[in-house]
């Protein structure tokens, strides 16, 4: 097949960028249907207290005000699930409900949900709202949490939320008695808060039958699955999750959240669509937190520098409770520890813990980033200790080219690379030997100098599977129905570029259409990577399969075998012909469907 003119390797500009520089996009606080209500949440100002909420006759009573939801109001409601176990391991998931009834366990813990005429309404009957505090011992931080005498996040449980092991302790004790040093490091993955452009927020709507939320997300799919199936306990086809454009996720907004069942609830009593949108303070409050790992990682070594084992210790911070992928994501993480480097053997502890803090969950990566510093930390503080170039120790401990496919002893399995020889090539291109020469220079100039190495191993594509759908429109474009959904990734441009490879389309002829649960049947979101790797694969094969049939309707339509047709500009011809037929054509074909 000839080389598409708009297909890969070719120079394009991102279709989606002209309307947001412009300030033409749509996102999801920029949506105002008519007559729209504003809500609120009130959140605890405590770590962990017991409260009652006092009588709220004149709160309600407030100018403007619709409706206040507090537990009881909610208790009915199923709670924020967690998907995200660990096979094999026994977790006790602690209940996680749409609004606390009545012990808060983190600052930010959600409490009521106010609706009013206007935002400053619903702000003030919030603030009226009469609280009895109860405040109770809290414990922030894992490591303080395992400790004995700890106050309990959860009563009915010990703050070890789970414990789990990867690799062989055996075989790992074994090469640790018989290495001529062991070296451990100690290292804080710290917590952290995602600060994407728009905050989180939704927009819910009740017809008398159905449910649609407009709202922020990384997957239409995954929001309606829980909120509508396990929240509401409804069927399915009760709730529509529509996602305008994006400012963002990193994770963050792949998961259900509490405020999207609240407005749902509200709209249907007031039969009225609810306006919850976050604002920056609450973001740190309210949605999910990452990483939080305190790790320690000893490397036994042999007498000429080869790692003979790694042993692992991880204790992740999973807050106050389970959110949806918590407990996957240290876990995740773990089963990469050995990173690019040949280490026969690996044992890998994972304790994860309940703290009176935010909940954790997948962030930036998950679990992948907190394992490749840990490894290449520890690589680079081996170095150190034995005296030995950090360049030099990876060359000798990297994973050669014959001994792929390679199982590292987490059971991953390594099918292609040439990590020295793409090390090397990264020394070359950054000038490692000349590196001195310009620290000194900086020296001399008052200024400091610094050169590291880090490799990472990227185990991506987990959110699959994903299904493409593109049908050929009327004016001969394309229309690609896809489930994953960009948060800024740029999905419009790279999509229709794997659609012009096959269909030789410009990139404005190509139509994406993501974040609609009605007009996308199914759908996994966007998250571990998944997009290219897993929906980029659908796209091209979908694009693959449409090429064939009009190449079998343009065959048709002249009167010529399909092996003769060639796809050129939009249209098909006759190979060494003039003879040719449009897209557009095709598309009003009587066979065409």
């Amino acid at each position: 097949m000839a080389s598409m003119k708009f297909g890969f390797g070719q120079a394009l500009t991102r279709k989606e960028d002209e309307a947001l520089l412009r300030g033409a996009g749509c996102y999801v606080a920029d949506v105002a249907p008519a007559g729209a209500l504003h809500a609120v949440v009130l959140r605890s100002p405590h770590a962990h207290a017991g409260f009652t909420v006092g009588d709220l006759a004149g709160v309600k009573a407030m100018p403007g005000v619709r409706l206040v939801l507090t537990g009881a109001d909610t208790a009915a409601l199923g709670p924020l699930p967690t998907p995200g176990v660990l096979p094999g391991v026994d977790i006790k998931v602690p209940h996680y409900p749409i609004l606390a009834l009545d012990v808060v366990r983190h600052v930010g813990d959600a409490v009521a949900f106010v609706v009013a005429d206007t935002l400053e309404q619903a702000k003030d009957a919030s603030e009226a709202i009469v609280i009895d505090w109860q405040p109770r011992p809290h414990v922030i931080g894992a490591m303080e949490a395992l400790q004995k005498g700890a106050a309990p996040v959860w009563s009915d449980r010990p703050n070890l939320a789970f414990e789990t092991t990867l690799g062989d302790a055996e075989a790992t004790k074994q090469a640790f008695a018989k290495a001529a040093r062991t070296v451990s490091t100690t290292i804080v993955n710290q917590r952290l808060v995602t600060n994407y452009m728009d905050t989180r927020g939704v927009i819910a709507e009740f017809d008398g039958e159905r449910y649609t939320l407009t709202l922020g997300s990384q997957g239409s799919h995954i929001i309606r699955d829980i909120i509508c199936g396990d929240v509401l306990k409804l069927p399915l086809d009760k709730m529509r999750v529509i996602t305008p454009d994006v400012g963002g996720g990193f994770g963050t907004k792949l998961f259900p959240y509490r405020e999207y069942a609240l407005a749902a609830v509200a709209a249907e009593k007031l039969r009225k669509p609810v306006k919850w949108i976050g604002d920056r303070s609450e973001h740190f409050l309210g949605d999910s937190h990452g990483r939080d790992n305190i790790s320690t990682a000893t490397l036994a070594i042999d007498d000429k520098g080869r790692f003979l084992a790694l042993d692992i210790d991880i204790v992740a911070d999973m807050g106050a409770y389970l959110s949806c992928y918590a407990p996957y994501i240290p876990w995740l993480g773990g089963a990469m520890a050995t990173g690019s480097y040949d280490i026969p053997v690996c044992h890998v502890r994972l304790r994860a813990a309940y703290t009176n803090t935010v909940p954790v969950d997948a962030y930036r990566g998950a679990g992948r980033p907190e394992a490749s510093y840990l490894i290449e930390r520890a690589v680079d503080n081996v170095a150190r200790e034995l005296g030995m170039a950090p360049d030099v120790l990876r060359r000798k401990n990297l994973i050669r080219p014959s001994a792929l496919p390679y199982t590292t002893p987490t059971g991953k399995v390594y099918d292609s690379g040439d990590f020295a020889g793409t090390l090397a090539r990264a020394q070359e291109l950054i000038d490692w030997k000349g590196f001195n020469k310009r620290a000194a220079l900086a020296k001399r100039a008052g200024k400091l100098r610094g050169i590291g190495i880090a490799t990472y191993v990227e185990a991506c594509g987990n959110n699959g599977p994903e299904t493409a759908h593109l049908t050929l429109d009327r004016d001969g474009g394309v229309t690609v129905l896809i489930g994953s959904q960009s948060t800024g990734q740029g999905h419009q441009t790279s999509y229709a570029q794997l659609v012009a490879e096959r269909l030789d389309l410009p990139p404005e002829r190509v139509r994406v259409v993501q974040g609609d649960t009605d007009r996308i049947k199914t759908g996994a979101g966007t998250g571990g990577s998944s997009s290219i790797p897993i929906g980029g694969v659908s796209v091209d094969r979908a694009s693959k399969t449409l090429a064939e049939q009009l190449k079998e309707l343009a065959a048709d339509a002249l009167e010529a075998s399909a092996g003769d047709m060639e796809i050129a500009d939009g249209s098909i011809k006759v190979a060494g012909t003039d003879r040719a037929i449009s897209f557009q054509e095709l598309a009003a074909h009587p066979k065409a469907t």
